[in-house]
């Protein structure tokens, strides 16, 4: 019987196990966006993770929604990245960077020359985002032009490439949590009248073009990608038909032989039966790794890796407080609880000074 802690080869990577540390935004870049010194620590102690997804990273300047966010768009920004992924590979993990533009979910401060954000629409999101003012409403977006799309997806291929010579085993494209690509993929959002709004197939449309893209510079067993079907983030109002439009899309994705998909289950950080989705049946038209995410306790992930529910499982804020997750799964030992507190933003408090099994032992 296959287990959690197994071995698994995933697109053109070989995981050690098939625990995965979800991405998780901690506002903690550099100047320029640039990953910190403090960064290389943070992610060199949790290699022991079959794979890291990297906290999401802007494709462009454009693409950024919250204060001290990472980029992956110049040499800066990559030279600080290859930090980070050398010190992980140093420890014999594997890591992958989100690639994100957050859309509408920004703010005019966080804009280059304090523009309005960009969307699929030029409706307002009701929610807030993170800036130097602390958690402030986002910004009126205005809708991006039919000729405007070809330069974001040209954005995310450039990003992808950066990432390889930042030396990251691949990359997650995030399409999920209201970001950019979700806002055209719902009809509660998306109200164009051009080729990528109206019936299902033209909503997916940024979706396949920014994949093929990607997967066309770096190839499909180096690509992932992180959906949401029914998650409420950042004002996504359920689509009118979820099952049809998610199946629709991942269907479209089957060419690309994409290395993992990885879903969230119901609501983002929230409750699983938010809404009635039909996760199987979306698995079944993907033939790459299926990665499941949300609220998995070490019990949960086990039993969904022995059953082929899954064949990995990501984490999220248990690998915040634990660095050392793997080996407390494995073991079944307590999980250290969380600092809320040093979430967003700070230096290394509640950042890299969470202890380890080990560390515990001789303190």
């Amino acid at each position: 019987m296959t287990t959690l802690f197994d071995p698994i080869r995933v697109g053109g990577l070989d995981l050690a196990n098939r625990i995965v540390m979800a991405p998780l935004t901690r506002n903690r870049a550099g100047p320029g966006q640039v990953p910190s010194n403090l960064a290389v620590e943070y992610y060199r102690q949790r290699a022991s993770a079959g794979l890291i997804i990297t906290e999401a990273s802007q494709i462009s300047p454009e693409g950024q929604g919250y204060l001290d966010t990472p980029g992956i768009y110049n040499a800066n920004q990559v030279a600080g990245w290859r930090r980070v992924t050398d010190a992980v590979h140093a420890q014999g993990g594997r890591i992958v960077v989100q690639l994100w533009h957050v859309g509408r979910i920004s703010h005019v401060s966080l804009q280059p020359n304090g523009a309005s954000p960009v969307s699929s629409t030029a409706r307002r999101a009701e929610t807030k985002t993170f800036t130097r003012d602390g958690f402030v409403p986002v910004s009126t977006p205005r809708a991006l032009s039919t000729a405007e799309i070809p330069a974001v997806v040209a954005s995310y291929r450039n990003a992808a490439q950066r990432a390889l010579e930042a030396g990251f085993d691949g990359v997650e494209v995030h399409g999920a949590n209201g970001y950019l690509i979700e806002q055209f993929l719902r009809d509660s959002i998306n109200d164009r009248p051009d080729e990528y709004g109206g019936a299902i197939a033209n909503r997916a449309r940024l979706l396949v073009d920014v994949m093929q893209a990607v997967a066309g510079a770096i190839g499909g067993g180096r690509t992932g990608l992180r959906l949401s079907p029914v998650t409420p983030a950042n004002d996504a109002g359920q689509d009118s038909d979820p099952q049809a439009l998610f199946e629709y899309a991942v269907a479209q994705l089957a060419p690309l032989r994409l290395a993992f998909i990885e879903v969230v289950e119901g609501a983002t950080a929230g409750a699983r039966d938010f809404a009635p989705f039909d996760y199987a049946a979306l698995r079944r038209r993907f033939d790459g790794a299926w990665m499941v995410n949300n609220g998995y306790k070490r019990q949960m992930a086990m039993e969904a890796v022995a059953s082929g529910a899954a064949d990995l499982v990501s984490f999220g804020r248990p690998f915040i407080s634990n660095p050392d997750l793997v080996r407390r799964l494995h073991e079944d030992a307590s999980l250290a609880p969380l600092d809320p507190g040093t979430l967003y933003g700070g230096g290394a408090k509640g950042y890299i000074d969470y202890p380890t099994l080990d560390a515990l032992a001789v303190a």
